[in-house]
C-alpha cells in the first residue's frame, strides 16, 4: 500500500444560458431548477498501491488523531492512508437563519496545534481530513433552502481546510435532526449544490461521503451527480459489507466494509477485508482508534488486504 496520492483533474464545461436564481426564504425549499454552473472535479488515487485505502475515523472527544500513524505495515509503509478528525458539526444560527462550522473544544485543540496534530501525519504521506456531522439544531447537507446557501457553507468549509492545512472535507448526515428550529426538510437539490461549490473551491481536495441520512437519497440534480464531485464514499454500518449506490464512483472509490476496531469481531473484520479484494474494492473502512495497541487485531485485515503483510505498532 502506498500513502501517495495522485490528482487527476477531469473539466466538465456546462454552458447555460438565461441563468436565474430564485431565491426562497431560509426555511423553505428552493425551487430554482437552474443548472449548476461550470466546475473542475477532482479524482484522488493512491499511485502504486497493492490494496485498498486504509481510511480511519478518530473520535477526538477522547482519543488521539495522532494514534492512525502509530501502525505500520511490515514492509513499513503507513497502515491507513487517510486519518479523519471526527468530527466538526454544522449548526443553525437562528439568527441569522445560515448554517455554521462549529468546533468543540476537542476539534479545536486539534485544528489549532495543526504542527503537532496534523503535520506529523502529513509528514509520514497520510492524509489528515475534517469530518462535518449534524448536531441537531436542523441544519444539514441535505436542506440549503437556496444555492447561495449552499455555497456559503461550502466556503467556510473551504476556509478551514486552508486555515488548517488539511487534505479534504468528509459529510457525514446524522444527527442534523431536520425541521428544528424552523429550518426545511430535505430537497433534492441542496447536496449537489454543496459539493458542486465544495469541488469548485477545492478542486485538489478530497471530498468523501459517509454514504447515510437524507443526503444519500437526494444524490443528483439537474443531471449533475454527487459522485461527479466527491472522490470516496463508504459503507456507514460498522460490522457489515454493503457497496455504497453512489453514481459516478468506481469500484476503486468505494468502500463496502466498515469495522469498528472495538465492537467488530476480527473474524468478521477479515472476512470483509478479503471481500473487498476479491470484488475489487479500493477502500477499507475502519471507526474508533484508541490509543490502546490493536497490531494484532489490525493484522489479521492487513493480511487480508496486503497479500500476508501483518500489522506493528510504535507508540
Amino acid at each position: 500500500m502506498n500513502t501517495k496520492f495522485n490528482a487527476i483533474l477531469k473539466k466538465t464545461a456546462i454552458t447555460s444560458v438565461g441563468l436565474v436564481l430564485l431565491l426562497a426564504s431560509a426555511c423553505k425549499k428552493e425551487q430554482s431548477q437552474n443548472p449548476v454552473p461550470n466546475v473542475s472535479s477532482t479524482k484522488t488515487e493512491a499511485i502504486g498501491q497493492t490494496g485498498p485505502l486504509g481510511v480511519c475515523y478518530v473520535e477526538v472527544n477522547n482519543n488521539d488523531i495522532l494514534n492512525v500513524g502509530k501502525y505500520k505495515l511490515t514492509n513499513g509503509k503507513q497502515l491507513f492512508d487517510i486519518g479523519i478528525i471526527f468530527a466538526a458539526n454544522i449548526n443553525y444560527n437562528t439568527t441569522t437563519q445560515k448554517a455554521e462550522l462549529f468546533f468543540n473544544p476537542q476539534v479545536t485543540a486539534v485544528l489549532t496545534n495543526k504542527a503537532t496534530k496534523i503535520k506529523p501525519l502529513q509528514d509520514k504521506g497520510i492524509k489528515v481530513m475534517l469530518s462535518i456531522l449534524g448536531n441537531h439544531q436542523g441544519a444539514g447537507f441535505a436542506n440549503f433552502p437556496t444555492q447561495a446557501a449552499a455555497q456559503d457553507f461550502a466556503q467556510q468549509l473551504s476556509d478551514a481546510v486552508t486555515t488548517y492545512g488539511l487534505d479534504g472535507i468528509d459529510f457525514d448526515d446524522e444527527y442534523a435532526e431536520y425541521g428544528n428550529n424552523g429550518t426545511g426538510q430535505p430537497n433534492s437539490s441542496s447536496f449537489v449544490y454543496l459539493v458542486t461549490a465544495l469541488r469548485q473551491l477545492m478542486p485538489n481536495k478530497i471530498i468523501s461521503f459517509y454514504n447515510i441520512g437524507p443526503s444519500a437519497q437526494n444524490l443528483s440534480y439537474n443531471g449533475v451527480t454527487v459522485g461527479s464531485k466527491v472522490n470516496y464514499a463508504w459503507n456507514p454500518y460498522y460490522g457489515s459489507y454493503s457497496v455504497p449506490n453512489i453514481p459516478g464512483l468506481t469500484k476503486s472509490q468505494l468502500g463496502p466494509a466498515a469495522t469498528d476496531i472495538i465492537a467488530t469481531s476480527v473474524s468478521t473484520a477479515t472476512t470483509n477485508a478479503t471481500k473487498t479484494v476479491k470484488d475489487g474494492y479500493g477502500v477499507y473502512l475502519y471507526y474508533n482508534l484508541t490509543s490502546a495497541n490493536k497490531s494484532t487485531y489490525l493484522s489479521s485485515i492487513s493480511k487480508a488486504l496486503y497479500g500476508g503483510q501483518g500489522t506493528t505498532y510504535t507508540p
